[in-house]
């Protein structure tokens, strides 16, 4: 498979540029220059697969130019023999609505099924091309932890791990901190994960500094966290879908990656109705869809903070899909970094909106989420399930919905036990986290503050 860029679609790169690389050269996203289709027919020999053997075969499609069906099957075998499901995911019925719980993987969250994928190819290629480098990450809570368990104490690879300071949960936060690796440096940000990202960006986008410590990231910008992603979307629909009908998934989402992922799925030809983005009060995707004016406002703290984002990165691709033009993606990127802003044309909300729906939810209702949720079902929620859950609720679909379950509720114990009048507990072979020392390095919100400490830290 080729993959061009969301602002170049002359060059052509392989799945190990666009895997290494992360970024594009020139600030854009990789993306397939064509996206492979199942037929039906192709669809039934996929249905009855284990997840594992469905991951195998998706995942291949997108990088067998780079690692052979035996060195996928391993990578896969390998990332998920320590979950906690035998099936890597698991899936509960609410009457109407459908739970892919996504949190059984080492850090109890959706990203260690990308991740731990993404740490077994790192080694391999690494160890096939004598290689080392320097990972950078941004996270809004998730994403850091689910890396660092992938990475840590591997060979050849330093991570350094971005967060906002005091803006994610402390279990959050602690399953980053209280890891005592040698490649592994935790930074705290006195700022916002928008602020996390545009240092990810611009560290990316200088290629003096990109080259001197072979810089690679795995943030959702990186097309592999995507293909790893695509695949509990088929698993799940197979699951529990008749016949091969329609039906919706609502996403809780931030930087957009996940409903992307999801979005990739339907374009192969998985029968998705409507792929609904659902927001917490930091509702850029919602505005964005309803009114075509894609304009990031000021960031709002809130109880579902991996997804406190305003800028999503991974609109991009999609913008570019529907468009397929990557001098418009030049322009619009342009207006979003000059003026703050961008419209994007009525023909291409139009193609997005023939795919997505998009709602939020207040504070007040993701609460009560939570607490309904349990006292119906006995079933605790974390609150960005419960956004999920609530946007779900709100839509007026008539096909089946399924969930998306991103995050354990143990995660967010505070504003669980707040709603529900019940704590929920860690699985106990992570108990002792609560009382790891931690380590972190606190830095302003200065590029060249950063820079400087990881430039120090790469040596």
């Amino acid at each position: 498979m080729e993959y061009i860029s969301t602002r170049n679609t002359k060059d052509t790169f392989s799945f190990k540029d666009v895997f290494l690389n992360g970024l594009a050269p020139e600030g854009g996203l990789y993306v397939p220059k064509s996206i492979p289709k199942y037929s039906l027919k192709d669809l039934d020999k996929l249905k009855n697969l284990s997840y594992f053997d469905l991951a195998s075969k998706i995942v291949s499609i997108f990088c067998i130019d780079v690692f052979s069906e035996k060195e996928i099957s391993s990578f896969i075998k390998n990332s998920y023999k320590s979950f906690r499901n035998d099936q890597v995911v698991d899936i509960k019925t609410l009457e109407k609505l459908y739970i892919l719980e996504l949190f059984h993987g080492p850090t109890l969250a959706f990203k260690d099924i990308a991740m731990q994928g993404i740490g077994n190819m790192y080694e391999n290629i690494l160890k096939k091309n004598n290689l080392n480098i320097n990972l950078i990450v941004a996270t809004s809570g998730d994403t850091g932890a689910a890396a660092i368990d992938a990475v840590k104490n591997r060979p050849n690879i330093k991570i350094f791990v971005l967060h906002p300071e005091n803006k994610i949960s402390a279990i959050q936060r602690k399953f980053m901190t209280t890891v005592n690796a040698p490649n592994v440096f935790n930074i705290a940000i006195d700022g916002n994960f928008d602020d996390c990202q545009d240092a990810i960006k611009s560290m990316f986008n200088d290629k003096n500094f990109r080259k001197k410590i072979n810089l690679s990231g795995v943030n959702s910008i990186n097309w592999a966290r995507i293909v790893f992603q695509i695949v509990y979307y088929f698993f799940s629909y197979f699951k529990i879908a008749n016949n091969y009908e329609k039906v919706n998934f609502s996403i809780p989402t931030g930087n957009f990656g996940d409903a992307y992922a999801g979005y990739i799925a339907k374009k192969m030809g998985l029968p998705i109705n409507k792929l609904i983005i659902a927001t917490n009060t930091n509702d850029i995707l919602k505005r964005a869809l309803t009114t075509g004016h894609y304009k990031p406002s000021n960031v709002e703290h809130t109880i579902s903070p991996s997804m406190d984002i305003q800028v999503a990165s991974n609109f991009e691709r999609l913008i570019f899909n529907v468009s397929n033009l990557d001098k418009k993606i030049i322009d619009l990127m342009s207006s979003l970094k000059m003026q703050g802003e961008y419209k994007i044309e009525n023909q291409d909300l139009k193609k997005i909106k023939s795919d997505f729906e998009a709602e939020s939810l207040t504070e007040e209702e993701t609460i009560n989420t939570i607490k309904n949720v349990y006292e119906k079902y006995e079933m605790l929620v974390d609150p960005h399930t419960a956004v999920g859950i609530g946007v779900a609720n709100k839509v007026s679909l008539n096909e089946k919905i399924i969930v998306l379950s991103t995050a354990h509720p143990a995660k967010f114990p505070e504003i669980v036990l707040k709603s529900t009048n019940k704590k929920p507990e860690l699985p106990s072979n992570l108990n002792d986290i609560l009382n790891k020392e931690e380590k972190f390095e606190k830095l302003p919100n200065n590029l060249e503050n950063i820079k400087n400490y990881i430039l120090q830290s790469a040596k």
